[in-house]
């Protein structure tokens, strides 16, 4: 086990859109940033006390010898689950932002053996919405249900797929293909991934459409209730065309990496929903609505903003993750603050009741 003082070093584990803008809020702190990826990223190479490695992520976390440090894994999926498994084998203090499909949680006992403390999924959805759900159980004596519907999409809707991926487009492909497990009368179901499509309105920009996809994930078992699903919004014709060309096997998947891809000309925005109906007869609902700043995507400030809000509260309070593998609700009420704070200091734009300490 590590404890953490002022001397904490950071280790960012992966630079891409989400990991670059969290390396630059880190930077703000005085603190020792080290940066792994496979490619050069110059930017970030002159940010005062960042030191960028150009070297392979899971042999760095096999070779660090500092006793004061967290990592922030930020690589793409399963290449990030094989890092946290590296790093709790040896202890190490861990912010997991890879929303691998293979779970952390499930080396909760490792983690226990090895001294390693992770906290794990501290994005804007998963993550900030589970913070959320969390505290809203706790203010309404526990909630009946609850409802997610999250999306970072384009300003505008063109001719081809209307969407571009503000991270890995495989992860995309994953969360469209891998069925949904939603809570229905208290118990855990399974859906098929895209279905119940239907139209909502997002005010800021008009109507959208929502589908099932599997972004619950630690909140299936951690907070009671009898129903509970999450959606995934997008421009309408998206998913329909998604689901036709997969149907007529016409889908060209290295093709939609191509497609897909960000384009940061393009005007963008990220939006989600939480509704939760209390036990208490309370109805809480929260709008978060971000249309990007100085360059930084919707998505990259969103997620990155409640990442960069956790490891900064962890250096400052070493004893804010216990050991073993904790999800974020797990956060209590002061932290969930703290991190709603954050992005409202960063104008990121939050409708809904305020976290009641």
């Amino acid at each position: 086990m590590q404890e953490l003082d002022e001397m904490t070093t950071i280790h960012c584990l992966g630079s891409g859109l989400v990991g670059s803008f969290v390396i630059k809020k880190l930077s703000e702190e005085n603190i020792e940033i080290n940066v792994v990826d496979i490619e050069e990223n110059q930017e970030l190479e002159n940010l005062d006390s960042v030191n960028v490695h150009v070297m392979d992520a899971l042999e760095y976390c096999n070779n660090t010898s500092s006793e004061n440090e967290i990592f922030v894994n930020m690589l793409p999926g399963s290449l990030g689950f094989k890092a946290t498994e590296i790093l709790i084998s040896r202890g190490k203090c861990v912010v997991d932002l890879s929303f691998s499909e293979v779970t952390p949680d499930s080396y909760n006992e490792k983690a226990i053996q090895s001294g390693a403390k992770v906290l794990w999924d501290v994005g804007i959805a998963p993550g900030f919405s589970n913070m959320l759900v969390a505290y809203a159980s706790r203010f309404g004596e526990g909630i009946s249900n609850v409802e997610i519907k999250v999306g970072g999409n384009p300003a505008e809707k063109d001719e081809n797929w209307s969407y571009m991926a503000p991270f890995s487009p495989k992860d995309v492909i994953a969360e469209y293909t891998r069925p949904a497990r939603i809570i229905e009368s208290g118990k855990l179901v399974t859906k098929p991934a895209l279905t119940d499509i239907h139209k909502i309105i997002v005010s800021q920009v008009g109507f959208m459409e929502a589908f099932l996809t599997d972004g619950l994930r630690s909140l299936l078992e951690t907070i009671p209730a009898d129903e509970m699903a999450e959606y995934t919004v997008r421009w309408p014709g998206h998913i329909q065309r998604f689901i036709d060309e997969r149907e007529a096997k016409s889908l060209d998947y290295k093709q939609l990496l191509n497609d897909w891809k960000f384009d940061e000309s393009r005007n963008e925005f990220t939006w989600m929903e939480v509704k939760v109906d209390c036990n208490n007869g309370e109805k809480l609902i929260w709008t978060i609505f971000d249309k990007g700043r100085d360059g930084n995507s919707s998505m990259a400030r969103t997620t990155g903003l409640v990442t960069a809000s956790c490891v900064k509260q962890w250096i400052n309070d070493p004893n804010f993750i216990q050991i073993g593998v904790h999800p974020p609700e797990s956060l209590p009420n002061y932290a969930i603050a703290n991190v709603a704070q954050a992005l409202k200091d960063e104008g990121v734009d939050i409708d809904g009741p305020a976290i009641i300490l």
